[in-house]
């Protein structure tokens, strides 16, 4: 699809400034033909896409010129006027069916520019008389409009560049455009025939640009998302994935993602340039950028401070030299506090040892630090109370013998059974460890603090320990252990039955990243679980560090997306 003359990527608007249509397309006496006294003419050309067959060329138009805001009936006067044509032919009719591959031009006049130039600061990071290579923070609007008041790009660039005035209009040298709240890379052209060449080559697609985006969620590995963004039928200010849009294709690569799941950081190029499209083609898959408050649920759109969208390579060939030039610029600031947030991933210690070596103990110590703290027995105990998960999984497999009358489970009937069936024990353990896990899981994902602990008996033995970050383990030597659960009323018989049941304190220590150690007094194991608790802030540090350096050096030693073998993606559902 060959487009000419656009003023960005997919809206393909421009400027040829000041210049008559010639006879061929509009005649010097048509009332089309020239623009009066303060006003200069916009062109815009358009090629008409498979997809464009039978749209009214009104209609074909207003989709093209939606972000300048211009209304369709403004859009008919200029067309009855004798502003249009197709194939090099005026149309004054606005209802003409178009057929796909028809040459579509478009004039209007426009006030000559009153920009004021301003002198805040601009970085810039290329400049040479030709073109300007800009790095846009996120909150400034690009060029002006009729609902733009503020200082915007163009007028901070005609201070640094005064002869950009001279191509006139509110958007001199604009070729492509980001939308304000979105950082990163942006052309400007700094003289007409400059303006001609680059336009030309964003709509041929020869300049390379990719952009970085924090999105909800896991994506797939990559993909391509190819679906019409058109203005959204009610809601105006909105772009939307309709039948009825023109076409757009982005395409993406998963470069990580949180360990929680919840964020990834994606690379991002577009074939297309539509309004929003990354953040609606984005949201449409499943995905919406973090913090877009137009396209994602307030959940997501309540992460960050702006839509996570920064533009980060730009390359392209000089408009006069043809020197290949590379750009890049790693993301601002606000985009990397959000990625070391995500970085820091919340840590939950799995907790674990042999009976009477202190587990509990050490559970109330982290709580009275403000730790939250889960605790197996206490959840088994509470799914076997009546109306319980564990009660009713009980009595559907090993019938109602288990159960008191209330409906909860009678828990000395079930051990002495246990303990009477190691096959019988094995099936309870069966059926009770996936309540555990769920129990465990929703203890993780819940609000509060970032680092937790979970006091798992069997968290080995069950296949738990893969679900926390870190395993702990309490080491109490053997004869002070017995001590403490012969004070509980163990005899040395259930005592040697329980740790039957269990792997031996030795193999646990093994397992286990940090060790505890309680072969001292109480004040001495609390000491000590502050200490743990310490050491694993230390190490969820560490591995956040770790992270965000690998991160970094990818967005200090940038390469060009693989775009091989990239397959589309559907929408969500």
């Amino acid at each position: 699809m060959s487009r000419k003359n656009s003023g960005r990527p997919g809206r393909r608007t421009g400027y040829r400034l000041p210049q008559t249509f010639t006879a061929r397309i509009m005649p010097s006496d048509h009332p089309g033909g020239r623009a009066a006294s303060g006003y200069i003419m916009r062109e815009w050309t358009e090629k008409a896409d498979f997809s464009d067959g039978g749209r009214r060329l009104d209609v074909f138009w207003q989709g093209c010129l939606d972000e300048e805001g211009v209304p369709r009936a403004r859009i008919q006067d200029w067309i009855r006027q004798g502003r249009a044509a197709i194939d090099g032919r005026v149309c004054v009719k606005p209802g003409t069916r178009l057929v796909p591959g028809q040459t579509l031009e478009l004039s209007a006049e426009e006030p000559e520019g009153t920009i004021t130039p301003d002198e805040g600061a601009l970085a810039v990071l290329h400049a040479d008389g030709c073109l300007a290579v800009i790095d846009k923070p996120a909150g400034l609007t690009v060029h002006p409009a009729p609902s733009v008041r503020e200082t915007t790009l163009v007028h901070l660039a005609a201070h640094r560049f005064p002869a950009l005035l001279d191509q006139g209009g509110e958007r001199p040298g604009i070729v492509h455009r980001l939308d304000k709240d979105t950082s990163g890379l942006i052309v400007l052209a700094l003289h007409d025939a400059s303006r001609r060449t680059l336009t030309r080559m964003f709509g041929d697609r020869d300049v390379y640009k990719e952009y970085l985006a924090l999105v909800a969620g896991v994506p797939a590995p990559g993909g391509i998302v190819s679906a019409p963004v058109g203005r959204h039928p009610v809601i105006k200010t909105r772009m939307a994935v309709t039948a009825g849009g023109r076409p757009a294709e982005t395409r993406f690569r998963r470069l990580w993602t949180a360990t929680d799941r919840s964020a990834s950081l994606v690379r991002v190029r577009i074939l297309t340039g539509r309004t929003h499209q990354i953040r609606v083609h984005m949201a449409h898959i499943g995905h919406p950028l973090l913090g877009d408050r137009l396209y994602a649920e307030k959940s997501v759109a309540g992460r960050a401070p702006r839509q996570m969208l920064h533009a980060w390579q730009l390359r392209l060939a000089h408009p006069e030299s043809r020197e290949k030039l590379s750009f890049f610029v790693p993301p601002p600031a606000d985009f990397m506090a959000v990625l070391e947030r995500l970085c820091r991933d919340r840590t939950c210690v799995g907790l674990t040892g042999a009976a009477g070596g202190g587990k509990s103990a050490v559970g109330r110590f982290a709580a009275e630090l403000g730790v939250p703290v889960f605790c197996a027995d206490r959840a088994v105990a509470d799914s076997y109370a009546p109306g319980g998960a564990g009660s009713a999984i009980i009595a559907h497999h090993l019938g109602g013998g288990f159960l008191d009358p209330d409906g909860g489970v009678d828990k000395a009937a079930l051990l002495a059974a246990m303990c009477a069936s190691d096959s019988l024990r094995r099936e309870v353990e069966r059926l009770v460890h996936p309540l555990v896990r769920e129990s465990l899981a929703a203890f993780m994902a819940a609000p509060g603090p970032d680092l937790r602990l979970a006091e798992i008996p069997l968290l080995c033995e069950a296949g738990l320990a893969e679900s926390v970050d870190l395993t702990a383990a309490v080491f109490r030597p053997d004869e002070a252990r017995h001590a403490h659960l012969h004070e509980r009323g163990w005899d040395a018989e259930r005592i040697g039955m329980m740790e039957s049941w269990q792997w031996p304190q030795e193999k646990k220590l093994r397992m286990a990243h940090l060790v505890l150690d309680n072969s001292g007094s109480l004040e001495d194991l609390r000491r000590r679980t502050k200490s743990l608790l310490r050491a694993a802030e230390d190490i969820s540090r560490g591995r956040a560090r770790r992270r965000m350096d690998c991160l970094t050096a990818l967005f200090e030693h940038p390469d060009t997306m693989d775009e091989s073998e990239l397959t589309h993606v559907s929408p969500a559902r």
